[in-house]
């Protein structure tokens, strides 16, 4: 474990460009945990009696000393971990991870869904005993009941459909890699959250909760379409095209590329570029591919942590168990991966773009030591 952090602690991290940052919780006290977007580096995982601002500061200044300095970081909400950065890096951007809002908002959907259907349910059921042919009398109480659940029913049934029309909104066109400007995608936002508002009165705790998160997170939920933009104005620049024609290419990954539709607008889109298509198309693509909206990364390494801490509840030391474990997730070697580049690489090949030895030739274990005499 000593050597684990002597070699954690030398490995330089000015490689990283967009980190992603989060709290995991394995018990009772926090984990700060920060990973690297693009090689899944992990290059925080410190247990904590405390995650305010002034402890999550601290660690980052000392990640600074090995070169750390993002371009931007990706977190959620939380409070400690924000005000942290704000004082250990005033000037780098905390975008807004999407991946909870989202969950909140499909969540709100389907409670009211259920309730909706539960509504639904139980006036069927006391429709179908009215109309049983065996009673021998009216009941006027189960007649009262379904008169009260037809009521309930002409507006929850609405609501649940509106709230589910909306989190589509947010997760397919708002907060959707493949969407429109930021100008537009504020002008929607606005709106889910004005239509939130009107019905925030129906369900005070739970859509008023996701009224004033939305509302709080406007600018960080939407900072990466600004670091998109940016990305598809330069390749529009570049290629001397209009910026319509390359959103056109952007919108054009929201289809399967098994999809009538989506040759349909391909073959428009180039015949109207030409020759120049592919190379705008692939470039497109890598501006899309590059510009991350979650920190899913670290609810990943989140549930690694987790299975190793449960196998191993045995062992002690706390700071220098966690070390080893962050060592031998950054210097294992990837069997396998989606992303090409990854396989047969460790994420620290990745960030460095140097090799190493074998994880276990550097901490001076395993079959791979010569035999001493």
């Amino acid at each position: 474990a000593q050597q684990a952090a002597c070699i954690n602690g030398s490995i330089d991290l000015s490689g990283i460009h967009v980190g992603l940052h989060d709290e995991l919780f394995q018990g009772s006290e926090p984990i700060l945990a920060g990973v690297d977007v693009v090689s899944t580096y992990c290059y925080l995982l410190a247990p904590e009696a405390h995650r305010d601002g002034d402890t999550w500061a601290t660690h980052l200044l000392d990640l600074s000393k090995q070169g750390l300095a993002p371009d931007y970081t990706i977190a959620d909400a939380g409070a400690g971990l924000r005000a942290g950065q704000q004082i250990a890096w005033p000037t780098t951007p905390c975008h807004g991870d999407v991946f909870h809002i989202l969950r909140q908002s499909k969540t709100l959907a389907t409670i009211w869904g259920r309730i909706a259907k539960g509504v639904i349910s139980k006036r069927e059921d006391l429709e179908a005993r009215l109309a049983n042919p065996r009673r021998r009398c009216e009941d006027s109480a189960i007649v009262a009941a379904v008169k009260v659940l037809r009521c309930e029913e002409a507006w929850v049934h609405p609501l649940a459909d509106d709230l589910r029309t909306l989190a589509q909104w947010l997760e397919r066109d708002i907060l959707s890699l493949a969407g429109p400007d930021t100008i537009e995608r504020q002008l929607l936002y606005d709106f889910v959250v004005e239509e939130l508002r009107q019905r925030e009165l129906k369900d005070p705790s739970r859509i008023g909760q996701l009224r004033r998160a939305l509302q709080n997170q406007k600018e960080d939920l939407l900072a990466f379409s600004r670091v998109l933009d940016e990305k598809l104005c330069a390749i529009a620049r570049s290629e001397a095209l209009s910026d319509d024609l390359v959103r056109a290419i952007c919108l054009l990954h929201r289809k399967p590329e098994t999809s009538l539709v989506f040759w349909q607008g391909r073959n428009r889109l180039h015949a109207a570029i030409g020759r120049k298509f592919h190379a705008i198309y692939k470039a497109v693509s890598l501006a899309m591919q590059s510009t991350p909206r979650s920190s899913s990364l670290v609810e990943n390494l989140n549930s690694r942590v987790r299975n190793c801490l449960t196998m191993r509840r045995h062992l002690n030391g706390g700071r220098a168990w966690l070390g080893l474990l962050q060592f031998t997730f950054n210097h294992r070697r990837f069997m396998r991966s989606r992303c090409a580049y990854r396989a047969g690489k460790s994420p620290r090949e990745i960030m460095t773009k140097q090799p190493h030895q074998h994880w276990l030739t550097l901490l001076g274990l395993g079959p791979l030591q010569p035999k001493q005499a």
